[in-house]
């Protein structure tokens, strides 16, 4: 098995309604990718793309229809698509066909572009549910992730405001990232006044629909060896899926997420993620869904997390930054894109070229991950400097 590096990376602006289609977003990303790698389209042997359903671009077939705009003309070209979980699932792909001799650099590109599906994106996964015990009851994503959220409250005694703070911090952080469609100041009290979307999700604990599109370049040892001085190593990845039967599982612990986390912490030779993890870009769709994939992530104890982010262990200056970026709170969630958005981020923190959003102590190894489908898909990658 080969080593696998990253390259480059690149990301368009996230927001609601872009005017670009998705395979000018999709060209826009890999474009800045492959600069910064300082390569061009004909040096990439392999093109592989994350995109979430086809009725989100409003086209059939919308792998085929990104493909020239992604750079995959010509070329061995891969669609994978895993819900939420796709962003970082897409840059897994890509690993194997570098790590197992297939291709020597692989260009990897997240897009979504949810605001042409009308009237909302929720309806587009309306057919997901069993037509039998599940659609009767009116069930939406939100409405089951407003039970999890209930129920991960109720084992650990997590108040709202404790929930709230994620939403603080991430929007926060998000006033540093040139890219962000959501970043605010706010209050606790400003989430918890936030308009009632499913009890107890409120408007602010939630991110919501976006644009954009992110890419990232991996290459073989040599190859990444011979371009740039600073190559970034991927050293461990995993993943993993539960039962599409949400009742069947105790929301108030991502299962899905420790297996897919332990898979990549054994590759990676890490044994204790608390202490080798020096920060991690968590998937956060939800606020409560930091704290819940912290947990997943074993980068703090079950119902730990709140207590973390209340003493201030999760900011960008404390002794575990998580998602400084701002996160998809912060930046914005286009599906695919969202999860290339904290590989990419995870790159940029460890070269030292973050900007305003660089954590403030020194860091050698970091963690993006991704949560999709009915809940029940886990992804993580570890990259290490």
């Amino acid at each position: 098995m080969r080593r696998v590096a990253v390259v480059g990376a690149g990301m368009t602006l996230f927001r609601h309604r872009m005017l670009e289609t998705g395979k000018e977003m999709a060209f826009e990303a890999s474009r800045m990718a492959l600069d910064q790698a300082g390569l061009d389209i004909k040096d990439v042997d392999s093109v592989v793309l994350g995109s979430a359903p086809d009725a989100f671009d409003g086209v059939h077939m919308k792998g085929e229809y990104l493909l020239d705009g992604a750079g995959g003309t010509r070329k061995p070209y891969t669609r994978v698509f895993v819900g939420g979980g796709t962003g970082v699932f897409v840059p897994i792909a890509a690993w194997w066909q570098v790590a197992s001799g297939v291709a020597d650099i692989v260009l990897v590109v997240g897009e979504e572009k949810m605001s042409p599906l009308l009237p909302h994106p929720q309806y587009a996964f309306w057919s997901i549910f069993d037509p039998i015990l599940e659609r009767p009851l009116g069930v939406t994503l939100l409405w089951i992730f407003s039970l999890e959220m209930r129920r991960y409250m109720h084992v650990y005694n997590v108040s709202e405001e404790d929930i709230a703070l994620v939403a603080v911090k991430n929007k926060r952080n998000a006033l540093d990232h040139p890219a962000a469609q959501l970043a605010a100041n706010i209050t606790v009290d400003d989430v918890l006044k936030s308009e009632p979307i499913c009890w107890p999700v409120k408007r602010l604990d939630v991110s919501p629909t976006s644009d954009g599109a992110a890419a990232v370049v991996l290459a073989s040892e040599d190859v990444a060896r011979r371009i740039t001085d600073d190559p970034v190593w991927i050293t461990g990845v995993g993943w993993n899926v539960d039962s599409t039967y949400w009742t069947n599982r105790d929301l108030c612990y991502p299962e899905y997420l420790e297996k897919a986390a332990n898979m990549a912490y054994r590759m990676a030779h890490i044994s204790d993620p608390k202490k080798e993890i020096d920060f991690a870009e968590v998937y956060d769709p939800f606020d409560y869904k930091e704290l819940h994939h912290m947990e997943g992530l074993q980068l703090a104890r079950r119902g730990e997390a709140p207590k973390l982010t209340r003493e201030g262990v999760t900011q960008r200056d404390g002794d575990l930054p998580i998602n400084p970026s701002g996160g998809l709170l912060g930046v914005g969630n286009p599906i695919a894109a969202a999860g290339m958005m904290k590989i990419a981020e995870v790159f940029w923190q460890l070269r030292g070229e973050a900007g305003k959003r660089q954590v403030k102590k020194p860091v050698r190894r970091g963690l993006a991950q991704a949560w999709g489908d009915l809940m029940q898909v886990g992804t993580v990658v570890i990259m290490e400097r």
